[in-house]
């Protein structure tokens, strides 16, 4: 237990609580062992008259009763008090009796509340999104319930930079906007969008994007964008419903991705958004207030190629800002899948990687040799990982078990996997087992196929029949000299 890590991220929208293990050699991943929310909004506490107040004592006690109920839970896993933190964001540093909150935390558990200030909150966001992805090299937002943050990322060799100036931080949050438009009222609502929209350019100007980015969005038709937070991420699982592969196969959202041309669908016909998957009802009443703030960033960043979304937020920034740059710099489908190599690891793939034509650039069209993100050492050796993985499976469901095992199975938890590779890996380890399906799971097939397309489906069946092969081959994993 001496790697535990406990946290409590005591948000606008609500208070989350977890408990991970930074051990090795997991700990890029961020593995969780336990995770809890309680829906208490903070901001919405204070604003209960449609003015603002304090936050309610009724409020304050519904807090403390489930903060000692994580208390109870981390010493049930022996976390040791010096590695739990708790950390509150904007509604907690700007209530009007945020010190008498917190003072009172402190009485009935001990612990001291750590008040993120502004530009820290944005960096914690920052580093969160930066933990949910192998690379970012783009514009990062995060979209909170009291306000949204904006700055550039580069990450390399596990350094993160950012903006000098740090996030620039705007009144524009999910729950914050929900209310500004309720009493602009349907007139106010262009003038506020043209508000945001001028606040983000100037933003744009203050962050001082460097050459390099500019450069590269030049001549990848605009920037990647990287959003996080509860309002992005519902804005997300719309996209994700609304997706032309249906039903899309990946529930996860972190490192879903859309093209600028799907950023902006109608939703004139999808009325009942409380029953799209990830969508709560009060995420579901902030929609017109996300939907306007997305209209205002698209007019004030006409050049946009692609937008990913992230699971990272201050909870998995904070974790990741404990890890060395050696860490850091892992890839995270390597990570997930490392305690399941096979002695002979490094052989395997060496002869796995000779049996697969040289790839093509990213840009190419070629189909007579594989792409880039099937062939590079990291998606290889992950392969080789689980090379055996599924063989104490029963024969009749190893394939079906390789397949889900990116989704719902063995690397379902894995942080910052994308969802080219989940489904990828998925297709190769569905293969190496024979590919043979039951009509329950074909429908599922059918769909990891048609989200990465019939070249990349037809050289993961290629690469998933030669890693059988060496299985078969070598059935403990170990290659004798």
């Amino acid at each position: 237990t001496e790697h535990y890590h406990a946290l409590v991220d005591m948000g606008s929208n609500g208070i989350r609580f977890s408990i991970t293990d930074l051990s090795p050699p997991r700990a890029r991943v961020l593995p969780t062992l336990f995770q809890d929310r309680c829906g208490v909004s903070l901001y919405d506490a204070q604003y209960r008259t449609g003015e603002k107040g304090p936050i309610p004592q009724t409020v304050i006690e519904e807090v403390l009763g489930a903060l000692l109920r994580f208390k109870r839970i981390g010493e049930d896993f022996k976390v040791a008090n010096e590695r739990v933190r708790v950390v509150a964001t904007e509604a907690t540093r700007n209530a009007v009796n945020g010190k008498d909150f917190c003072h009172q935390i402190h009485a009935r558990t001990g612990w001291n509340v750590e008040l993120l200030a502004k530009e820290e909150e944005g960096r914690i966001g920052a580093l969160g999104i930066a933990s949910s992805f192998q690379s970012v090299n783009g514009l990062v937002m995060d979209l909170g319930g009291g306000s949204v943050q904006m700055t550039w990322m580069v990450t390399e060799d596990g350094e993160v930079k950012t903006s000098p100036r740090g996030s620039v931080s705007f009144p524009y949050g999910a729950a914050a906007l929900t209310m500004q438009l309720d009493r602009a009222g349907t007139k106010g609502h262009g003038k506020l969008q043209e508000e945001i929209s001028t606040s983000f350019e100037s933003a744009l100007l203050d962050i001082g994007i460097p050459s390099s980015l500019t450069k590269a969005a030049d001549e990848e038709g605009g920037f990647t964008l990287f959003l996080s937070g509860g309002g992005f991420r519902g804005w997300g699982y719309i996209l994700m419903s609304l997706h032309s592969v249906q039903p899309y196969p990946i529930p996860t959202i972190n490192g879903f991705r859309v093209p600028k041309s799907s950023f902006l669908p109608s939703l004139e016909h999808h009325t009942d958004l409380e029953s799209t998957f990830g969508i709560s009802s009060r995420r579901a009443s902030q929609v017109p207030a996300i939907l306007l703030l997305i209209k205002a960033l698209v007019k004030s960043i006409p050049s946009i190629s692609d937008i990913y979304f992230a699971q990272g937020g201050v909870r998995e920034g904070l974790l990741f800002s404990t890890l060395p740059p050696s860490v850091r710099s892992q890839h995270p489908l390597v990570t997930a899948s490392a305690p399941f190599a096979p002695p002979s690891t490094r052989i395997l793939v060496h002869l796995l990687s000779t049996a697969i034509p040289p790839p093509v650039a990213p840009d190419s069209h070629s189909h007579a040799h594989p792409p880039l993100s099937l062939t590079n050492p990291s998606f290889l050796t992950s392969t080789i990982h689980l090379l055996h993985a599924h063989s104490s499976s029963p024969k009749d469901i190893r394939s079906a078990a390789a397949l889900r095992s990116t989704t719902t199975g063995l690397l379902a938890d894995a942080h910052g996997l994308s969802h080219t590779d989940r489904a990828l890996l998925a297709l190769v380890l569905c293969e190496r087992w024979g590919g043979n399906l039951s009509p329950a799971d074909q429908g599922f097939f059918a769909g990891m196929q048609e989200l990465v397309g019939p070249a990349a489906s037809w050289w993961a069946k290629y690469i998933g029949r030669a890693a059988g092969g060496l299985g078969d081959l070598f059935a403990a994993g170990v290659v004798r000299e």
